[in-house]
Parts: structure tokens; sequence; C-alpha cells
């Protein structure tokens, strides 16, 4: 079974969403604090991780950013609904999805399955390169003149979607069913927000040799500074 870390306090909600995943074969291990947390995190057991923003002794936020300074596991962001600042915040440092309580169970697996999918997913095409960025999706490896770039998973499968786009503009629409496995809502930024994020990180490995354009009202392109 899929093992899966939950970082939740409430142990009511635990309990019922422990007993569904498991009919949904995945294994699930409750903690109740962001310590035990983020200690269980990063031990390498775990498949993914969907973290509640709301914890006692450190909250999610703060356990996000100290998973994502040692590791790309994918994480799911519980949050309250209409809190789009913990969104936004949870985005940018690296959460892979979001969902917003209360939710159907149902929702969270396929969010859930959605991210496995983008991080065990076979590879369909040869390797792809640009100027000096490679892109290995076999491998899950990205690298700027031999240097690693360290990825996120939904930063990495945005990156390749760009790649393999070309000239071509990649829409929000579809970066969003080829990045996060959903279609786009009306004002949703997360795809936005990744962007931003994978902009700022090519930015740094490729010295600014490489940006992504934005296409007002459409969506993205990844272009090579003359």
């Amino acid at each position: 079974m899929t093992e899966i870390l939950l970082i939740d306090d409430d142990a009511e909600l635990s309990e019922m969403l422990d007993e569904f995943l498991a009919g949904e074969g995945f294994a699930v291990t409750s903690v109740i604090n962001g310590e035990d947390g983020v200690e269980l995190a990063l031990s390498g057991r775990f498949a993914a991780v969907i973290l509640d923003i709301m914890l006692p002794r450190i909250n999610g936020i703060e356990v996000l950013r100290r998973v994502r300074a040692n590791s790309e596991l994918p994480i799911i962001m519980l949050t309250a609904r209409g809190d789009d600042i913990d969104r936004v915040v949870g985005l940018e440092l690296g959460a892979d999805d979001y969902i917003a309580k209360p939710y159907y169970p149902r929702e969270l697996v396929a969010r859930l399955r959605a991210v496995l999918r983008r991080t065990d997913s076979p590879q369909r095409d040869r390797p792809v390169s640009l100027a000096k960025l490679k892109l290995d999706a076999a491998r899950r490896e990205t690298s700027w003149d031999g240097q690693p770039i360290d990825l996120t998973v939904t930063e990495f499968n945005l990156l390749e979607a760009l790649m393999r786009s070309g000239d071509t503009v990649g829409t929000k629409d579809t970066l969003s069913l080829t990045a996060l496995g959903r279609a786009r809502q009306p004002y949703d930024r997360s795809i936005d927000v990744h962007i931003s994020n994978l902009r700022l990180k090519l930015h740094a490995a490729t010295a600014a040799r490489l940006t992504i354009e934005t296409v007002r009202g459409v969506g993205y392109r990844i272009q090579v500074a003359a």
C-alpha cells in the first residue's frame, strides 16, 4: 500500500480519513503536531503528505518551509475555505496543491492520486533540452550546464510542459490539467504562483539566460535570452 503522512490535529477527521484512504489502497500515518510532522516527512517513508495549516507547536506553513528546505516530497495543503492568503503562501513555499476544508474525501483522493501520478508516471518521450537546460522526465532530473536544479513535482511538470510546447503558448487551462491534474477554476491563481516560483528558480540557475514569458490573457511560454 502507498504510505501517506497526514499532519492534522483534528482526531475525528483524521480517523475518518484514515479509514477512507485505507479503502482506496493507501496506508495512513497520522500525527497531530507540526514538529512530529516535519520529522516523519523527512524520514523517507512516505509517498506524499497531507498537511493542515492550523497545527500546534509549529503551524503548517512552517512545516512546509522546513520540509521544502530538505525534500521535494509531494505536499497537499488543507486550508480554510476562502482563506486565499494561506493558499498563496503555501503555493509560494512549494506546496503541490491545496484543498479547502470542509472537503469531500473522494475529492482529496483524486487530488492525491493526481500528484502521485505526476511523480511516478513513466516517461513517454525522449529527454528534452533547450540551450543548456536539460530535462529527463524518466529520471525526474533537471539541470543547467550540468548543474542540477531542484524543483517541486508541480514545477517540474510545468517546466516539462513548457519545454515540450516549444514556441507554442501553454494556456493556463492546459497547464493546470498537465501540472495539477485538474481543470482550472475561475479565479484560481495556482498556476500563476507555481510559474512565478519556477521563473525565479530558472532565473537564478541560468543567470537570467532563460525566462518564462507571460502572454497576457492566454498563458506562458519559455524563452532563451538573446
